[in-house]
């Protein structure tokens, strides 16, 4: 998991969609096809911290999803998902799991079930001001590599003194020990090429 957040963020109707089709298309190429790595954007404001990635039985994560109108648990929103023309091609990542991954804020609302959907409750909008990005995956560089991309082509939206800043976020890694990682760094690197 890694993640940050952009504030005051102005998006219009172009920037907006231009965010949303960035996220289709790098989910489709270095995400592989959301199996490496994939993203979930939310609306900040709507966020209480801190937040948690969780993995559950699907029976026990309830939520309502992105463009759906009542609460579900998966089982239910995989049935309905198995006829949505763009998602189910993904359901088979994590369809036969018997725990699902979830993220939670301190409120137990939940914000994505990835790397499926996001909740509707945290949906970003067109007057966001405060976007909370969280990338997950198997591939921890292609998910640094992901969130610096989108962070980076956002910033620009960013108004005052807020543009093209980027706010990290500290993850705590539970692994027996307790270990931190704040994501974004933002390196760069430095080559030669022939001309």
């Amino acid at each position: 998991v890694v993640s940050c957040i952009l504030r005051n963020i102005k998006f219009d109707v172009q920037s907006y969609n231009s965010f949303i089709d960035l996220q289709d298309k790098l989910h489709n190429n270095i995400c592989r096809r959301r199996t490496l790595c994939s993203m979930g954007t939310h609306d900040y404001d709507l966020v209480h911290g801190p937040i948690t990635y969780e993995a559950h039985p699907p029976k026990d994560i309830k939520f309502t999803a992105l463009k759906q109108t009542q609460e579900m648990d998966c089982v239910q929103l995989f049935d309905v998902l198995k006829d949505d023309l763009k998602l189910k091609k993904y359901l088979d990542i994590i369809k036969d799991k018997p725990r699902y991954p979830v993220f939670y804020d301190s409120k137990r609302t939940v914000l994505s079930l990835p790397p499926i959907i996001n909740s509707d409750t945290t949906k970003i909008s067109m007057d966001t001001k405060n976007v909370f990005i969280e990338v997950t995956g198997t591939d921890l560089k292609k998910c640094k590599i992901v969130l610096a991309i989108l962070a980076c082509h956002f910033s620009e939206h960013c108004q005052g003194d807020s543009q093209f800043k980027v706010e990290p976020v500290e993850v705590v890694y539970e692994h027996g020990k307790v270990e931190t990682q704040v994501e974004p760094t933002l390196e760069s690197d430095t080559f030669e090429v022939d001309m």
